[in-house]
């Protein structure tokens, strides 16, 4: 026997036999078809409207983020330089004794500065105008922190004795340059220097008017300082925190021990910078518009993310056939949206980014500061966003698809997304809302907005369900236009699919509702509360002798509509019988207005600027007062209590009987307190003006110089130029709101094609059907017009009414705007909701007539 094998034999071994199992091909990895799938999805267009709406409901919140942060940055930096030192005692009498004894013991360098207002006058020989300053005395240490800059380039400290610096109002009313002589008070000083920027200039009234600073050795020779005047007494302090901590809780401890008046404690946490309440009403802006486009982009997830599910049932159905477990396709599809979800974020953030700096250029007359580089919170909010957003709306109807039976392969009415989702997406939203409210710059506005979205959407699933049930007893079976009763046959076979879909659309067109409406009425408002007739002179300390020539200068010159009331000081002391102490109250402003004197007033009739809260006006009631009703909210007051006021000596004490609501930034004049009589010839007065000047060139300076001249004890208050800034400052913040409007109106868009998208499948799917049946592309046209018209137009006017009791809400509850209801908003929001539902239904159901019946049939369902 050979020991070789045969060649045969050598062939059969070679040769695998068919007994042997071929090796398996490995399936491939999960990230790999995850990435795939990514991949088909967004090549074939699937992701492109969700991808988008993340991507500018990101945009939009992460701009306001970063100028939210940019700005906190800016002011936490510079809350030193702006408040005058680490710490201010700020009072209406001199500093204390042991205030100062105490900083001397901490090692504390300090500076005093005092701030009044006074007449500047120029000398005969450079014309003898006269105009009203903010005065300012600083010590030699002046100032503790920053540098005051000279529009010469010098940074400087405090003036040198004999001399001043001025603002360039000062020296344009006076017809003045640098060099020349400025007379105040007793006093003829040298102007040295045009003041470019001073660090610690503070907000307020009396800053309104051009500075005037001196040396604090020169204020005694000026003579300005007299026992009735009003003065603020500024004692600064620096130097190790240790230190600083150390004076603020010892000073605190005095004043509440002494029971000092006026007396006050300002830090970093409590200083607040100029127009800082304007940046804060226009941040509250912002945020409700970046609030409205997240809620936007929510509801553009959950119904792409619905489509995408819908689309997806037949694939997931034969990978399960395939042998796909549910655990493996739930992994795909959750690493699909992650990564979706990622990039989409990302984009949004940078797009973000690039926003921001639109806003910063258009706030520029606010942002007076050089704002720090960006943190890193608003790029984590923006992912956050994006993320919460993708997977607590968008994901819950896609992970049903890992239910999917294998079955639906040749049943196709099984495994379609189950009433269950709809929990999950409740979920969602409720969880949404939380974070929504929590990031919102003000909680009221934020539980406002999220709150009345949350109604409005049972409000309108209920309204939309009951119109559903009325439409077959509306349109009659005979008579009827066939398209119509097609129309409607086809929207009442649908019930749970139109209530779908007239809510989405009325959601989003309740946030487009809002949007115009924030735009319009509440931009007006703003606007309205300084007119562009609002006064721009006030005078002060008109005696009562001059009352009557100076009513008689003002009608001579034309101006015939001015305020003319008394003014009276009054400093309260009591609230039913009971002593007020700055300590029983918890709120520091609260604290601050029980330190300080109120201008008080007293008028037989109500103002007409002024509008009853509570009570019955009653002329002559002697023992009545009216009480400002944010005065009344800070100090606790109500009707039937009883206040007391020391004015001069003289006690008054009174009976709250009305409360008023003012409106502050009015330019009229207003009063916390105001007695109902119109005499008191028992207190001491002076009379309080406010007009605008006549028009005509030259008339405005001609009248202040009369009456000036004529009444040269008077204060006269020019504030047109200010009054010019507010206006502008406003305009900024419009043309700022305005940039992201546009940005969540796309996203409305955005949500309307969404919404029509959603029923293209089944549209396609039910045309065919009839065109099978023998109806034509003309009727089928006339059916989809009259379906979309119809839900459009059901939708629109659900919308109009939610936006005009949510408009009120947060008008009423985050603005304190007034708020006017306009029916023809409901007209307007009904035709656009048609004509909107019609071109977004066209753009996305466009071919649906044109596409061949077999082929539609042959893929369509057969439920």
């Amino acid at each position: 026997m050979s020991a070789h094998p045969s060649p045969t034999s050598a062939v059969s071994s070679a040769v695998p036999s068919a007994a042997e199992p071929r090796p398996r091909r490995r399936p491939p990895s999960l990230w790999r078809q995850s990435a795939l799938q990514t991949w088909r999805d967004a090549r074939a267009g699937e992701l492109h409207l969700l991808i988008l709406a993340l991507m500018l409901a990101v945009a939009a919140v992460c701009a306001v983020a970063f100028l939210s942060d940019r700005l906190d940055q800016g002011l936490r930096r510079d809350a030193a330089q702006l408040l005058g030192g680490d710490a201010v005692v700020a009072s209406d009498q001199p500093t204390p004794a042991p205030v100062r004894e105490l900083a001397a013991r901490l090692g504390l360098r300090t500076v005093d500065t005092l701030n009044f207002p006074s007449m500047a006058r120029a000398t005969e020989a450079q014309g003898g105008g006269s105009r009203l300053v903010a005065v300012k005395a600083v010590g030699e240490t002046y100032p503790l922190r920053g540098k005051l800059a000279l529009k010469d380039g010098r940074q400087a400290g405090a003036p040198a004795p004999g001399t001043v610096w001025a603002d360039a109002g000062v020296l344009s009313a006076l017809g003045l340059k640098v060099g020349d002589a400025l007379l105040l008070g007793d006093s003829t000083l040298k102007i040295t220097g045009e003041i470019a920027n001073e660090p610690d200039r503070g907000a307020g009234f009396l800053n309104f008017a051009p500075r005037v600073m001196l040396a604090q050795a020169d204020l005694a020779a000026t003579a300005l300082i007299q026992p009735a005047s009003r003065v603020t007494y500024r004692f600064a302090v620096i130097g190790q925190d240790t230190a600083v901590k150390q004076f603020n809780a010892e000073s605190q401890k005095q004043m509440k021990a002494s029971n000092w008046r006026g007396v006050r404690l300002e830090s970093l946490d409590t200083g607040r910078p100029e127009m800082r309440q304007t940046l804060d009403r226009a941040t509250k802006f912002l945020n409700l518009v970046a609030l409205l486009a997240a809620l936007l982009a929510a509801i553009a997830v959950a119904l792409a993310a619905r489509e995408f599910a819908n689309r997806h049932l037949d694939d997931c159905a034969m990978l399960r056939v395939l042998g796909q477990p549910q655990r493996r396709l739930t992994w795909v599809f959750t690493l699909e949206f992650a990564t979706i979800g990622l990039i989409a974020s990302a984009a949004g953030v940078l797009l973000g980014f690039l926003l921001h700096y639109g806003f910063i250029s258009l706030l520029a007359g606010l942002i007076s500061v050089d704002l720090p580089a960006p943190g890193i919170w608003p790029v984590l909010l923006g992912l956050g966003m994006g993320m919460s957003l993708l997977l607590g709306f968008g994901l819950p109807p896609v992970l049903q698809l890992a239910a999917v039976p294998p079955l639906r392969v040749i049943r196709r009415e099984l495994g379609r997304p189950k009433m269950g989702s709809i929990v999950v997406l409740l979920a969602g939203v409720v969880g949404f809302a939380a974070v929504l409210t929590a990031l919102s710059a003000d909680w009221r506005l934020g539980l406002v907005a999220t709150g009345g979205f949350a109604v409005a959407l049972g409000f309108f699933a209920l309204l939309a369900w009951l119109a559903v049930l009325g439409l077959r007893r509306v349109v009659p079976q005979a008579g009827a236009p066939r398209w119509l009763l097609l129309a409607t046959r086809q929207v009442a076979a649908r019930p749970a699919f139109a209530v779908l879909q007239v809510g989405s659309l009325s959601l989003g067109l309740l946030a487009l509702a809002l949007l115009v409406l924030m735009r319009t009425d509440l931009i007006e408002s703003w606007r309205a509360a300084t007119p562009a007739n609002a006064p721009d002179r006030f005078v002060i300390n008109i005696q009562p002798e001059q009352g009557a020539g100076f009513r008689g200068d003002l009608e001579r010159a034309g101006v015939k509509d001015f305020d003319w009331y008394p003014m009276i000081r009054g400093r309260l002391v009591a609230i039913n019988g009971e002593a007020v102490r700055a300590n029983q109250f918890s709120e520091e402003r609260a604290q601050r207005l029980v330190e300080r004197e109120f201008n008080l007033s007293h008028s037989a009739a109500l103002p007409t600027h002024n509008q009853l809260t509570a009570g019955t006006w009653a002329p002559e009631d002697k023992d009545g007062v009216s009480v400002e009703q944010g005065l009344a909210d800070q100090l606790g007051l109500k009707l039937g209590d009883r206040v007391r006021f020391d004015i001069a000596g003289v006690i008054v004490d009174s009976k709250i009987t009305t409360l008023r609501k003012v409106d502050w930034g009015s330019m009229r004049v207003n009063f916390f307190v105001l007695y109902p009589r119109a005499a008191m010839p028992e207190l001491p007065v002076s009379y309080i003006s406010a007009y605008r000047s006549p028009t005509g060139e030259g008339a405005p300076a001609a009248l202040d110089r009369k009456l000036v001249n004529e009444f040269p004890n008077l204060t006269l208050i020019d504030v047109s130029a200010e009054l010019r800034q507010i206006q502008q400052v406003l305009e900024q913040v419009i043309m700022a709101v305005q940039l992201l409007f546009t940005v969540a109106l796309a996203l409305g868009v955005v949500v309307l094609l969404v919404a029509a998208v959603g029923s293209r499948d089944a549209r396609t799917r039910e045309f065919a059907l009839m065109r099978a049946f023998g109806a034509s592309s003309k009727l089928m046209a006339a059916v989809q017009r009259a379906e979309l018209l119809g839900l459009g137009a059901l939708a629109g006017l659900l919308a109009g009414l939610a936006a005009q009791a949510l408009g009120w809400a947060i008008t009423h509850y985050a603005f304190d705007f007034e708020w006017q209801f306009k029916p023809g908003v409901l007209i307007g929001t009904t035709l656009g909701g048609a004509v909107l539902a019609q071109l977004a239904g066209w753009w996305a159901l466009r071919g649906v007539l044109q596409r061949p019946v077999v082929q539609t049939l042959r893929e369509a369902d057969t439920n």
